[in-house]
């Protein structure tokens, strides 16, 4: 896949993620609280430059954490409540994240049985 075309797809994802968390935790339903807003752009801008873009799938599978201790507790929070929710809201979305996790995994332990061998 293009890198950028991926770079773009998790910058979707994460602004789908930060909205359906801010309506749930924050009762806002057109634009963003003030807090979900900063991290939106802090965590956009974190995938924008993301080295390691061609080889991850997700934040949370990088070995690399660039995000700063209180920004990875916030993010780690939206992840947690929306992404149960993405079912919901976004099935198509929820469905291909699910699909490149799973893919992710598989490849991993295949490369990890390798080593083992």
């Amino acid at each position: 896949m293009n890198v950028d075309k991926k770079r773009e797809k998790e910058k979707q994802l994460l602004k789908v993620m930060i909205q359906i968390y801010c309506r749930g935790n924050h009762g806002k339903r057109k634009e963003l609280c003030n807090e979900c807003s900063d991290l939106q752009e802090y965590a956009l801008k974190r995938t924008q430059n993301c080295p390691f873009m061609e080889t991850k799938t997700f934040c949370s599978a990088c070995k690399v954490h660039c995000y700063s201790p209180q920004n990875r507790v916030k993010i780690q929070a939206v992840m947690r409540y929306a992404g149960p929710r993405m079912l919901f809201y976004h099935p198509i979305l929820a469905v291909r994240h699910m699909i490149t996790t799973l893919k992710d995994k598989n490849v991993s332990r295949r490369n990890i049985d390798k080593i083992y061998q």
